[in-house]
């Protein structure tokens, strides 16, 4: 059995179909939806590249001290027999201490275009899904192939005509530059501003949603590929404006940037979709891949959990709470039916309802916040101490809200 972990940065979980988004064209990722299981519920540990190697590749939280000579997952599954190759586009996560451990490295060109390019085979994305399909063709099995595109986040040279589909007839043409914006939206700004940045961005999705097509259709030809399970999430999502930012701010744990989506397909086509509203996080993958190929974990129950019981319908949750941050900046409480921003004044927003944290709680519960504060201070003790599984129970009240 293998696998193919394909993590996209910058794909904002409001710009896929499969997440309620009726406006931007994703098949092949709502396809993807149809055939697997679909996870609803995923924060990001963290808010930058090293949060997700140590999360996903050690199991770590980056709020916990790194542990010196722990085997990452590359090398647990090397050392069970299983080729592992990590494809990236992004130098800094190349060059991370957690990647060493992959048996092969490719490192793609970074992202060059100043311009749009003229066809959908001239892009970045394009050349990184075919060379990431070029080197699955090569591809025995068992094996491990993790692939990591930062492309949404530093160029858009999707074709014009892509952004340009998303524009009305008496909507202005949107922007023709391949720069990835980033800055403040002022008080006054003009909306079509926003709604140019907005298409751009969305033509760019489509261009992913392309090369995910490619490989799903690799998945179906290729008698490896159909002995190949596929997981798909982001690291982190783009805010397009919604708390008047957009682009890369990484400083905040707003829901547009750590609430990312993420499904899994099985080997073979499913009978139906599945779906779970479970808290997961990256640091689950690394649980799940060792159970998948039958990988004694060195660590159970420190941080990450296998989220195989939940694609097999064999459970509904893997936690009730989970802490995100790291270490100097923002960190924040997420419970089944909370989401406490530990800022100054705090923000406490009641989930999922309030998907995109429009309306702030905190002065009319502020019992609930300071329950919440509890909550979070002895999930940060028990962190640093390895004994997450020793957590006290939550109350009715903090895990379905209010009557």
């Amino acid at each position: 059995m293998n696998v193919i972990c394909v993590v996209i940065d910058r794909l904002h979980v409001g710009m896929v179909g499969a997440y309620g988004n009726a406006w931007v064209r994703t098949p092949a990722m709502d396809q993807l939806a149809c055939e697997g299981f679909t996870f609803d519920q995923v924060l990001a540990t963290g808010a930058s590249t090293a949060a997700l190697c140590r999360s996903a590749w050690r199991g770590e939280h980056p709020l916990s001290e790194e542990q010196a000579g722990e085997a990452s997952l590359a090398e647990l599954l090397g050392a069970a027999g299983v080729a592992t190759t990590l494809l990236t586009d992004d130098p800094d996560l190349a060059a991370a201490p957690a990647s060493h451990g992959f048996g092969q490295r490719i490192v793609l060109p970074l992202p060059g275009a100043e311009a749009t390019a003229e066809d959908v085979d001239q892009t970045h994305l394009a050349g990184c899904f075919a060379r990431v399909i070029e080197h699955l063709d090569t591809c025995t099995g068992p094996f491990l192939t993790w692939v990591h595109l930062s492309s949404l986040g530093r160029v858009w040279d999707a074709p014009y005509d892509l952004r340009a589909r998303y524009a009305e007839a008496d909507d202005p043409p949107p922007p023709e530059s391949a720069t990835v914006p980033r800055f403040e939206l002022a008080d006054d700004a003009d909306p079509d501003l926003l709604l140019g940045i907005t298409q751009s961005y969305a033509g760019q999705v489509t261009l992913l949603d392309m090369g995910v097509g490619a490989l799903t259709q690799w998945l179906e030809e290729s008698p490896v590929g159909r002995e190949t399970l596929l997981v798909l999430l982001s690291a982190r999502g783009f805010p397009l404006g919604e708390h008047g930012r957009v682009g890369a701010w990484d400083e905040t744990l707003s829901s547009e940037t750590v609430h990312v989506p993420m499904m899994v397909r099985l080997p073979g086509v499913s009978s139906g979709a599945g779906r779970g509203q479970a808290l997961v996080t990256p640091a689950d993958l690394c649980p799940t891949l060792l159970e998948w190929w039958s990988v004694a974990d060195p660590s159970p129950g420190v941080l990450g959990r296998s989220l195989l019981p939940l694609v097999r319908g064999e459970a509904d949750a893997v936690r009730d709470r989970f802490l995100l941050g790291e270490v100097g900046g923002e960190t924040a409480l997420r419970t089944p039916a909370w989401y406490l921003r530990r800022t100054d004044p705090p923000r406490l927003f009641f989930k999922p309802d309030d998907r995109w944290e429009v309306s702030d709680v905190a002065d009319r519960c502020q019992e609930v916040v300071a329950r919440l504060e509890d909550v979070a201070q002895e999930y940060q003790q028990q962190l640093q101490a390895g004994q997450l599984d020793e957590l006290s129970p939550l109350d009715e009240t903090l895990l379905v809200g209010p009557d």
